[in-house]
């Protein structure tokens, strides 16, 4: 037997929407045509979905969510976009999320088991990995991308086309303007790099001789460009995790990269 769809009847679902199994839909929500939830999504009360929003199984959105309004950029104009949300997420009150623009490839995307806190924001065409934490009042701007078990701390701003590698922590209050690092820990009001992000690697277990790895290459990056030094340091033989922030390091990108204070 299917598990039933409540739907209080203050809620103003539009007929089109398609609404999976065992879903929740609380007191004064409004969704709109192209709406697509899959199954066991929880809407607290009051919360806006519109546009072409799709929200993965199990996640819950609480009160006065807007998640699918047109995205906050001059450059918009009507175009059709997407927003991909993934399963298991966790939105708090007031956090926002927009679909993509054209320029920016026409969707974004956030991935499983995330944490959202109230009034956090998610631009357009950005691209939020798994297990990522987003602390109260922070904010991305369009077209980031933030890979897994990344947390970003309260009242942060993350810059327009910024990466921020797999395992990173932002510090509260900071402004990220560059690139950062996998495992990188960055804070201050202008971002710099601060180290690893240390207590994240212990947490999800990693072994000590990989954060001794890690470490090494970090000290040895702040010897010069880091560029051209992880350009030196892959010619060597590394574990895949020091691997893994050295292709990061390599990889395309629109930004520069935030370094260490000297």
């Amino acid at each position: 037997m299917a598990d039933p769809i409540i739907i209080h009847p203050s809620a103003v679902v539009d007929p089109a929407a398609k609404i999976g199994e065992g879903c929740e839909i609380g007191p004064f929500c409004v969704i709109g045509p192209e709406v697509v939830l899959g199954r066991g999504v929880v809407l607290k009360s009051h919360v806006v979905l519109a546009g072409d929003t799709v929200i993965g199984d199990g996640t819950e959105i609480y009160s006065f969510a807007s998640i699918g309004e047109v995205p906050q950029d001059r450059k918009f104009r009507g175009e059709h976009t997407k927003l991909v949300i993934g399963a298991r997420n966790r939105i708090r009150e007031h956090v926002t999320m927009n679909p993509g623009t054209e320029g920016g490839g026409g969707i974004t995307r956030v991935g499983d088991d995330g944490l959202f806190l109230a009034g956090s924001h998610v631009a357009h065409d950005c691209r939020v990995g798994d297990r990522v934490t987003i602390v109260n009042h922070a904010a991305l701007a369009g077209h980031c991308i933030v890979e897994d078990d990344v947390t970003i701390g309260g009242l942060a701003g993350v810059h327009q086309f910024v990466r921020i590698g797999r395992g990173a922590m932002i510090g509260a209050l900071t402004m990220v303007t560059a690139d950062v690092i996998p495992f990188g820990l960055v804070q201050g009001p202008r971002g710099h790099l601060d180290g690893l992000n240390l207590v994240g690697l212990k947490r999800r277990g990693v072994s000590r001789d990989e954060i001794h790895a890690l470490r090494e290459m970090f000290a040895r990056l702040g010897e010069g460009s880091f560029r051209d030094k992880a350009r030196q340091l892959a010619e060597e033989e590394t574990g895949p995790m020091v691997r893994e922030v050295l292709d990061f390091i390599l990889g395309p990108s629109d930004r520069s990269f935030l370094a260490p204070h000297s």
